[in-house]
């Protein structure tokens, strides 16, 4: 039997396989707000097979986004319409969605990726002050940050509560915390961004400060029988990075606080750092070392896992307790369909779709050759 394709309880939710649909920013929003193309991408995606979508780095400011194009959840046209597409999600798939929840910090204020690969934006282009722990720039030529004082970090404290709060009236199942990729709670975990000497910056357990502080109100706002998770990286691929140590503690601490799963990913925070991001599961040591240090969490996997065979092996080596998968289902968006055939278990299709059943259609062989 595939562990795959087993059920997993994660929190409050049990889902029927342990693949998630990670977050996949799509840079189409306008004003923070999701447009058609959101509605045909989580559609896909709720479809797909999977046990779980969660939806893309979404800010809870303006302030917060990565680019003028980022969806948000700060006022009530964007909350109206996040309610309205799951709505009509609802009448052709039950499958659990969640957002992921953001704070862009010092990479705020930049272009999408397909325009020169996400430079700093111009006054002309509509820049905005950033934030960040210190006053570092990401790189030479983008924008240098304010380093939050006091007010200004309850007052992203108080941003992640009300979008919380946001998620649950437009009815999502699920809140991710984004703590990754060299954004702003990630900024605030890492030395080499986190340059503070107050109470905020220096030793581990000052950098975590902040990051567990938006936590526990986050843990606090959003409802027990939703689930709750979060994601954040387990190396800076910089020697002088956030330590395996420093990332168990963090993540022991998330589990103390009553987090449903802990999503492991890298990077991000160093513009020159060396990522092998072409190797197959190059960052699940990173999962596995969280998994072995909180054995009882729900750990998620996720980087380049893009075979069955391969994320199935992930499970039954104990490695992780889920699977995420990204590009591998803008490449197949039934990809979890496809894996459940190739391990043996049941396809699941919709049942507008399932005269196309390898069961069924003598094409599918050939589809799949082809």
């Amino acid at each position: 039997m595939s562990l795959l394709f087993s059920p997993h309880t994660m929190g409050p939710l049990t889902l029927k396989n342990r693949i998630m649909a990670a977050p996949m920013c799509q840079y189409s929003a306008v004003d923070g707000v999701p447009q058609p193309w959101h509605a045909q991408h989580w559609g896909r995606l709720a479809l797909s097979g999977v046990g779980l979508v969660v939806i893309e780095a979404t800010g809870v400011e303006a302030a917060g986004r990565i680019s003028p194009a980022d969806t948000g959840l700060w006022n009530d046209e964007q909350e109206a319409v996040y309610a309205r597409l799951i709505r009509d999600l609802r009448t052709y798939s039950d499958t659990p969605i969640g957002v992921q929840l953001a704070h862009a910090g010092r990479k705020a204020s930049t272009t999408p990726p397909w325009i020169d690969r996400g430079r700093a934006l111009t006054a002309e282009e509509g820049a905005w002050e950033t934030f960040a722990p210190s006053a570092v720039a990401f790189k030479d030529d983008w924008h240098t940050p304010t380093a939050l004082d006091e007010a200004g970090m309850e007052r992203v404290v108080q941003a992640f509560v009300q979008a919380a709060k946001r998620a649950e009236r437009a009815g999502f199942d699920v809140v991710e915390l984004h703590a990754a990729h060299g954004y702003l709670l990630s900024e605030f975990l890492s030395p080499v961004s986190n340059q503070r000497e107050d109470e905020y910056g220096g030793s581990a357990e000052n950098r975590m400060r902040f990051p567990l502080r938006v936590a526990q109100a986050l843990r606090d706002a959003w409802p027990r029988d939703r689930a709750l998770g979060a994601r954040f990286n387990g190396s800076d691929w910089v020697e002088e990075g956030v330590s395996a140590d420093e990332v168990h503690t963090f993540a022991r601490a998330l589990h103390a606080m009553g987090y449903d799963y802990l999503h492991l990913s890298s990077g991000g925070n160093v513009a020159t750092a060396q990522i092998p991001g072409r190797e197959p599961g190059y960052q699940l040591p990173f999962a596995e070392g969280v998994k072995q240090a909180v054995p009882e969490a729900t750990v998620v996997a996720v980087g380049m896992i893009a075979d069955p065979h391969q994320a199935e092996a992930v499970l039954q080596a104990g490695q992780a307790d889920m699977v995420a998968v990204a590009r591998a289902l803008l490449d197949d968006p039934n990809w979890g369909h496809h894996a459940a055939v190739v391990l043996g278990a049941d396809e699941d299709l919709p049942r507008q779709y399932q005269m196309a059943s390898q069961k069924i259609w003598p094409g599918y062989v050939l589809a799949r050759k082809g």
